[in-house]
């Protein structure tokens, strides 16, 4: 036993010193600047478009993807029903204006007792300075409340390192069709 040991001992040295050296001056975390990411003054951004949220059309943006059995019979929440989506955002609530971006993301009914929705989207920007950034959001929309406001848990592009909130309020709703125009005022912090 003591010899397989000296023997395998030079062995396990070398694996030990070899795992030790491989990455010389690594650690896992550091504290960096802002400044070394290229990051400058922090300013609050405030955005303001349309949602167009279309269910029931020749082109829907949004698809029912998840619907359990019991849903059907029992919820008039849509209690556990999943949709995606792919909205386009404008510039004012008529879907001819000035597209700036889309949301693109998923929704879900998560409440039994009311329309409230899990949202968890990124608002995905096409055009002007904000072109290829995004805004991610998660929180909880009840439709049916006049003002609805969710966390804007962070960004990319322009909206690296972003926090803030969307307030959404129904612009135009159809109960038949379920297609609705929302608006949207959104406050952004970013460098």
């Amino acid at each position: 036993m003591v010899k397989s040991f000296i023997t395998l001992s030079p062995f396990l040295l070398i694996i030990f010193s070899t795992l030790i050296s491989a990455n010389p001056g690594r650690n896992f975390s550091e504290t960096l600047s802002p400044s070394s990411l290229g990051l400058k003054k922090q300013k609050l951004t405030h955005l303001h478009f349309y949602f167009h949220d279309f269910i029931t059309a020749k082109h829907p943006t949004t698809l029912q993807i998840v619907q359990p059995a019991t849903t059907n019979n029992s919820s008039s929440t849509s209690f556990g029903s999943v949709w995606v989506m792919d909205d386009p955002l404008t510039v004012a609530p008529e879907l001819s204006s000035k597209l700036v971006g889309r949301a693109q993301g998923f929704y879900g009914s998560a409440s039994q007792s009311e329309f409230g929705f899990l949202m968890v989207l990124n608002f995905a920007f096409t055009g002007g300075k904000f072109n290829g950034s995004t805004l991610s959001v998660l929180g909880r929309n009840t439709i049916f409340s006049a003002v609805r406001e969710m966390s804007i848990v962070g960004g990319s592009g322009v909206f690296r390192f972003a926090r803030g909130f969307a307030q959404a309020k129904t612009h135009t709703v159809d109960l038949n069709t379920r297609n609705a125009v929302v608006e949207y005022n959104v406050y952004v912090l970013h460098y």
